[in-house]
């Protein structure tokens, strides 16, 4: 084996004591930006190999040498010579005891939900460009030279509140002061009309500081350059409503910034115009040391937070922005992860909400985990047969383009933390869906790096989280509470393969008697992640309009099933 390694350190005057975290090396041959922010899933990610450190003292190097593994080349030795862009990052770790016995060491939030390239604390290094050469046997030194700072608090405006609870129950589980959060949008008017009582609509999703769909009362900047959409997340085509190619020049790629502040301000025109329904509209913010949130249910990993959000925050809320506080009264909406989010609440908390409308929603049936069914597959990775082995994708283009496989996927979350502390999506649905390990840490469901699945915690994910399992084994006494209140949509192409799940809850929903479930599933023809109900505009352009169109949508759904003698007129001013 070479010699070849990097040793990484850093001086007192930037951390006086020993630290504990994921030593992160990062390699690029591209200088549009920092190392850091070149790693991803897509085919354009740079290198990236982590190893744990605990205990580094000011002064001590630690090293990583061709035996750590590493993204997309698997070893530093595999690297071809050559000059390179350079870089390393110390994500901290906190040791946490919890009250249940177990110590572990974790990347608690720090408010930048949980971003390892981003989260203040965290020491790196100014990208240097050097030379490499593994064939010479030498140790390559970096000094980490800086520290990323706090998060700026975010300002309130006439229309826009921050609001930050601590939660009794959380604090309970993590033995330590545990906090939720909302980005809170009023209603025009509120001020002017006290006597007035609001619904609440819920939006779950990703952590954000900022209200998810953008709000500006400022007109879009007329000097503001035009950019283009982010790259690396486009295919060779791209789709528009009719199956047609979007043109490379067209408005969605070239100036896509500008778009973002048109309908920023389209919304507060909208959200503040005459006959415009009256409703509080809430983001929730809830991070974990293991994701950018904590998937809206109670959990032996990440703790109580179904209840915390639900039995909390949302009456805390309630009372203090004016709401009915009424079950009738409330809504959810959410995509992506805040699709199984508002499902899954909907399900677990089926009185107190009115209705959820569901965007391409993470698995919401077991069987279809992405293209895996954990029940009858043995191995994440690769469908096996007698002589071949076939690896499975993880994300297409709406023309089928493959642009990672599963086993790139969870890989590289396994180079940025292993034990589930890497922050993406498949340490997510661990966190949240598997039972505690005997070391603390969530037990996982496979093996990251063979793929082999363990039986016994796919069936603590079904018992406990498979929602279409879950609502077939309790629709006798569930089915009265959930009829009417369910609409889920999504894309026939979605990126991650989540349409089979879908294909599959529907299967079961529009089997259901006594009662029939009453509500909407619904395909986008040839939309990718997300679609959202709206067939004649392309995703990148409805993402802008959810708020309007499904406040509408549930205003009127809300006013039709409100009991009798309930308030469905102070808010309609």
């Amino acid at each position: 084996m070479s010699d070849f390694r990097f040793g990484v350190s850093f001086g007192e005057e930037l951390c006086s004591g020993p630290i504990d975290g994921r030593l992160l090396l990062l390699i690029s041959d591209d200088d549009s930006e920092e190392p850091r922010f070149q790693i991803s899933n897509f085919p354009g990610s740079q290198l990236i190999y982590g190893v744990d450190v605990d205990g580094l003292e000011p002064g001590e190097e630690a090293h990583i040498d061709g035996s750590v593994l590493g993204y997309p080349l698997e070893s530093i030795n595999d690297i071809p010579a050559g000059e390179y862009w350079v870089q390393a990052l110390f994500h901290r770790y906190e040791t946490i005891r919890r009250p249940d016995g177990h110590t572990l060491k974790l990347p608690m939030d720090r408010g930048e939900g949980q971003r390892w390239n981003m989260a203040p604390g965290n020491l790196f290094s100014t990208p240097a460009k050097i030379r490499i050469d593994p064939g010479k046997g030498e140790t390559i030194s970096i000094e980490l030279d800086q520290e990323i700072p706090p998060v700026e608090e975010p300002e309130d405006t006439k229309y826009i509140r921050h609001v930050k609870l601590k939660s009794e129950l959380l604090t309970e589980f993590w033995g330590r002061p545990t906090y939720l959060g909302a980005v809170v949008l009023l209603p025009e008017g509120y001020d002017k009309h006290p006597e007035a009582r609001y619904p609440l609509i819920v939006w779950h999703g990703h952590f954000n500081q900022n209200l998810y769909a953008g709000f500006s009362e400022e007109p879009p900047d007329p000097e503001l350059e035009p950019e283009p959409l982010p790259p690396g997340r486009t295919a060779k085509h791209t789709k528009d409503k009719t199956g047609s190619d979007v043109p490379r020049d067209s408005r969605y790629y070239e100036a896509y910034n500008l778009l973002v502040q048109e309908c920023a301000h389209r919304l507060y025109e909208e959200w503040t115009s005459p006959g415009f329904p009256r409703m509080v509209l809430v983001n929730i913010q809830h991070p974990t040391p293991f994701f950018d949130d904590s998937y809206a249910v109670n959990s032996a990993n990440q703790g109580p937070y179904g209840d915390a959000i639900n039995h909390e925050l949302i009456p805390h809320l309630e009372e203090r922005f004016r709401c009915i506080g009424e079950g009738w009264a409330r809504t959810l909406m959410g995509g992506s992860t805040g699709g199984w989010e508002v499902l899954v609440t909907q399900v677990f908390y089926p009185e107190m909400y009115n209705g959820c409308w569901c965007w391409c929603p993470d698995p919401i049936d077991f069987r279809a985990t992405c293209l895996v069914d954990i029940y009858e597959d043995g191995n994440m990775y690769y469908v096996e047969g007698r002589w071949k082995r076939t690896l499975r994708p993880s994300y297409r283009s709406t023309v089928g383009e493959v642009l990672y496989t599963l086993k790139d996927e969870a890989q590289l979350e396994h180079i940025k933390g292993n034990r589930c502390r890497g922050g993406g999506q498949w340490d997510a649905w661990t966190a949240t869906y598997s039972p505690v390990d005997d070391d603390g840490y969530p037990k996982p469901l496979f093996d990251r790096i063979t793929g082999d699945i363990d039986p016994s915690v796919a069936e603590y994910w079904k018992e406990n989280y498979d929602l279409r399992h879950i609502m077939a084994r309790d629709w006798a006494t569930l089915g009265p509470k959930l009829e009417g209140k369910i609409r889920i949509y999504c894309g026939d192409m979605d990126s991650h393969y989540l349409t089979n799940a879908v294909y599959l809850m529907e299967e079961f929903l529009e089997n259901t008697e006594d009662p029939h479930y009453g509500g909407v599933v619904e395909y986008g023809r040839r939309y990718s992640h997300c679609f959202y109900g709206d067939h004649t505009k392309p995703s990148a352009m409805d993402r802008f309009v959810l708020v309007q169109r499904h406040s509408r949508e549930m205003a009127e759904h809300i006013t039709r099933t409100a009991p009798e003698g309930a308030d469905t007129s102070s808010w309609r001013y």
